[in-house]
């Protein structure tokens, strides 16, 4: 394949230089759907970072990134005879005018709650010989634990199987919390992760009756734990504090310090 370079380079130009890396390059020919599978989610991740931190010049570099994955995927199949990018750009939009009817047909829309219900109309319609068990089963295992529970509880409630209301959802996390305890009480270890796990996934209910994204939510704590704990260590410091020796009562005591301070 003979490739000119450019000033400017399109979509076209970046599916004939994966075609060509495909061909030429030993370590793009050897790369398997599962051998980049942990790139995709990486490069994923990374988009969000962009995102989370306002860095257009790096927003604009991982969704590149980003799309290079999407790109080799396509590739491959293309490869194998099964489809390419051009077949899944097709099969994008035909979704996305499906899903839209309040922009492509006659259906209305007034606000985006309506939009989105809409959506939620048609995706169902779609699969509407799928039982509801299915439908959760649907829900990828690979995804990170808070964002699956959410996910399952969502499509769980829209079959009607869910608390009225946010309180009758804290009554079941308060509940889980009174069993977690018994589990420590009883002092064995078998029945202690299935009890943290039922209280994490009632916490996560919560969160989803309050209109909080629980992995979101998990990841600024671990943000504002990792910002106090470096006041700490900075006070201790200060103090002349040796934390691995420190008492609990001391620790606690610059931990509420660090807690007040702005």
């Amino acid at each position: 394949m003979v490739f000119s370079q450019k000033e400017r380079y399109a979509t076209q130009d970046l599916l004939s230089i994966m075609e060509l890396l495909r061909s030429a390059c030993p370590w793009d020919k050897q790369q398997t759907h599962k051998s980049i599978r942990k790139n995709l989610i990486e490069e994923t991740y990374e988009v969000a970072w962009a995102i989370d931190t306002e860095d257009t010049a790096l927003l604009k570099e991982e969704l590149g990134d980003l799309l290079l994955q999407v790109v080799f995927h396509s590739q491959m199949e293309k490869e194998c005879g099964n489809f390419d990018f051009a077949d899944v750009c097709d099969a994008l939009c035909k979704k996305l005018i499906a899903r839209h009817p309040h922009v492509f047909g006659g259906t209305e829309a007034g606000n985006a709650e309506q939009a989105l219900q809409n959506w939620d109309e048609v995706k169902r319609s779609e699969k509407q010989d799928k039982t509801a068990t299915g439908a959760i089963e649907d829900v990828p295992r690979c995804l990170p634990a808070l964002m699956r529970s959410q996910k399952v509880q969502g499509r769980a409630a829209k079959t009607g199987f869910d608390y009225p209301d946010a309180e009758m959802a804290m009554s079941d996390l308060r509940s889980e919390l009174k069993e977690l305890e018994q589990a420590l009480s009883d002092g064995g270890a078998a029945g202690l992760e299935e009890e943290l796990g039922d209280l994490i996934f009632s916490a996560v209910n919560v969160s989803r009756f309050v209109g909080v994204v629980s992995e979101e939510a998990l990841s600024k704590s671990c943000d504002k734990f990792a910002a106090r704990f470096g006041k700490v260590e900075a006070l201790a410091q200060e103090r002349s504090i040796d934390m691995h020796k420190s008492d609990i009562q001391t620790l606690n005591s610059l931990w509420k310090e660090a807690k007040e301070q702005k």
